[in-house]
């Protein structure tokens, strides 16, 4: 089987992770072709219509990309323990003037189908699913539009129904990575499982190329993954405080910050696992979060967004990996080169 960077004509296994929620941007791909490798647009959390806009800019530049979806995966909320979860914080959203107690549950498909008719009818190099595979109808679509598709998977078991589905890539994400697991069953944290490990047990269960991606912040970390079996690696963390990304001021300064020591896995914002740096929001309300994506994304975010306008680095997701102190500020291409140059 071609690997998948032959198929798109890129050279640099190192590519650049889709991150949701602004730090992934048109310029930030755009620097990932230029070091000869590739990036995703985040298309989580936006509509088509915003979507499509950032598309149409990539594509402006005439280069190789991607497009990140979240595939409908709902972890509907209990009402009473989104009740209970709403009162607690709400001492953290009032700081801001936000009254979280009145706060309708929202259990949406973040513009799915609106996404899925644009990618089809304005078919990109390649498309990435993360929470949910998609229906193989779907997915056969895509690939008769001319589209790799790639699936994010957490174990051995989600790999092979990714593959049963009919998808060509797989990105081998392990519990090391920032952000929100890709888990099929977010009800359950993630085990923890070392990449390496993780990779090897992926490759005995299916045959399709694999990319790495979870913790990987050095030019060796990225060496060994590859002779583990990927045939590329995808990072994030170790992008965030680059030039093009988007990430916010108090979010870059946190990234830098010597003080924070650890990084977490909680529900504290979304109600779906993450890892994120350790901050107060963390630490108080992990224990007492339920599980509930997105109700509990759509309940937090007009704090996380005010507090980020505020430059509040205690009450906003810091989603990092375990990497994170390799986040260096320098444009990105410089980075994809550096973390490619032992591979």
């Amino acid at each position: 089987m071609a690997s998948p960077l032959d198929v798109l004509g890129v050279d640099n296994p190192v590519l650049a992770a889709p991150m949701a929620g602004g730090p992934s941007t048109p310029a930030l791909v755009v620097a990932a072709a230029r070091a000869n490798g590739l990036g995703f647009l985040a298309g989580g959390y936006k509509t088509a219509d915003a979507l499509a806009e950032q598309i149409t800019e990539v594509r402006g530049h005439g280069i190789t990309f991607g497009v990140n979806l979240f595939a409908p995966n709902p972890l509907p909320v209990d009402p009473e323990a989104f009740r209970r979860y709403a009162a607690a914080i709400a001492p953290e959203a009032w700081a801001y003037e936000i009254d979280v107690r009145a706060t309708e549950i929202v259990e949406d498909d973040d513009h799915w189908q609106d996404k899925i008719d644009l990618l089809l009818s304005e078919p990109v190099p390649v498309v990435s699913f993360t929470f949910a595979v998609p229906d193989a109808a779907v997915i056969a679509s895509l690939r008769a539009a001319g589209t790799l598709v790639v699936q994010t998977v957490t174990s051995p078991a989600e790999a092979r129904l990714a593959t049963d589905a009919g998808v060509d890539v797989l990105v081998v994400q392990a519990s090391a990575a920032g952000g929100h697991s890709g888990t099929l069953t977010p009800e359950h944290v993630p085990a923890s499982v070392p990449l390496t490990d993780l990779l090897a047990r992926i490759r005995a269960a299916v045959s399709l190329p694999l990319v790495a991606a979870g913790g990987l912040a050095t030019p060796a970390e990225v060496a060994e993954a590859l002779r583990t079996g990927a045939e590329a690696v995808m990072v994030g963390t170790v992008l965030l405080r680059a030039d093009e990304a988007g990430t916010s001021l108090p979010y870059r300064a946190a990234l830098a910050d010597p003080a924070r020591r650890r990084t977490v896995v909680t529900r504290a914002f979304t109600g779906r696992p993450a890892r994120a740096l350790a901050n107060r929001f963390t630490d108080d309300y992990s224990d007492l979060a339920p599980s509930g994506y997105p109700a509990l994304h759509h309940l937090t975010r007009p704090m996380r967004q005010a507090a980020a306008a505020a430059g509040d680095p205690e009450r906003i997701n810091l989603w990092a990996g375990t990497g994170y102190h390799h986040a260096t500020a320098e444009p990105a291409a410089q980075i994809l080169r550096r973390l490619a140059s032992h591979a």
